[in-house]
């Protein structure tokens, strides 16, 4: 990304204004902050479900405004907090969307399917023609995932995937992320809210207020230092949570 911005009222006020982003092959980016921060719109720019007011976001060296939208999409992955299942599809149609769209032969999509499915802790023959309705949230999420694999894609987006999970789905499917990211070499762009699921599970973190980047920096270097008030204050909510845990144990100990 360079120097991008973009506003919803013709340059009065902008939901992210002039940010500068280069993420890595293979690297997992999370981008956090509160609502409203911008965070959303960033990630929505590059597959272009928003298109920016102002500057270029380059794909490999290729502006994404030049590119077939189509294609475009083709190439990224996406998977959102509410998942977004075709609702009147079985579990296997939801799936194969991408491939069928890549114009994947039929023996392709099934095999394609089949492996993800059974990658994402879903026994193809339990759950190919089941339907989201018939999910669970977890399962439903799996599927989700499922899906933004399917066209082999190399850039992931996730919007607040694990948000709306009770906790200990909502670990699982975090543990189970991280492995698949690093059998896909995956590059991930992920937003979130939740300071603590950054610190875990990205290389590097991006911090917006206001439509601007903060500050960024790798887990471990943030939570040695950092030099804005409003990354102290949203790391305070995990160091709290810890050290109230660390009390608990004493406690439970003595």
């Amino acid at each position: 990304m360079q120097q991008v911005s973009r506003s919803f009222d013709r340059g009065e006020t902008f939901a992210v204004q002039g940010v500068n982003l280069e993420v890595a092959a293979g690297e997992t980016l999370i981008i956090v902050g509160e609502s409203g921060s911008g965070k959303t719109t960033t990630i929505k720019m590059i597959n272009r479900l928003i298109e920016p007011s102002a500057g270029k976001i380059l794909l490999k060296g290729e502006d994404t405004v030049a590119m077939n939208l189509v294609e475009l999409r083709k190439k990224i992955g996406y998977v959102l907090q509410d998942v977004g299942l075709f609702p009147h599809w079985s579990v296997y149609d939801n799936v194969a969307t991408v491939p069928r769209l890549k114009g994947w032969a039929p023996s392709e999509v099934q095999e394609r399917v089949e492996e993800l499915l059974t990658m994402v802790g879903l026994p193809y023959g339990e759950f190919r023609d089941r339907m989201p309705a018939g999910l669970s949230s977890g399962q439903r999420q799996r599927v989700g995932f499922a899906r933004a694999l399917a066209g082999r894609p190399t850039i992931l987006l996730m919007d607040e995937p694990f948000g709306a999970l009770d906790p200990i789905t909502r670990d699982v499917l975090q543990r189970e992320f991280v492995s698949l990211r690093r059998e896909l070499t995956l590059t991930v762009v992920m937003v979130t809210h939740d300071m603590m699921e950054a610190l875990l599970l990205a290389d590097r973190v991006v911090v917006m207020r206001e439509g601007a980047i903060v500050e960024q920096g790798s887990p471990s270097a943030l939570l040695r230092t950092c030099r804005s008030d409003y990354t102290s204050m949203l790391l305070g909510t995990p160091r709290r949570q810890a050290q109230a845990v660390e009390e608990l144990v004493a406690q439970r100990d003595r």
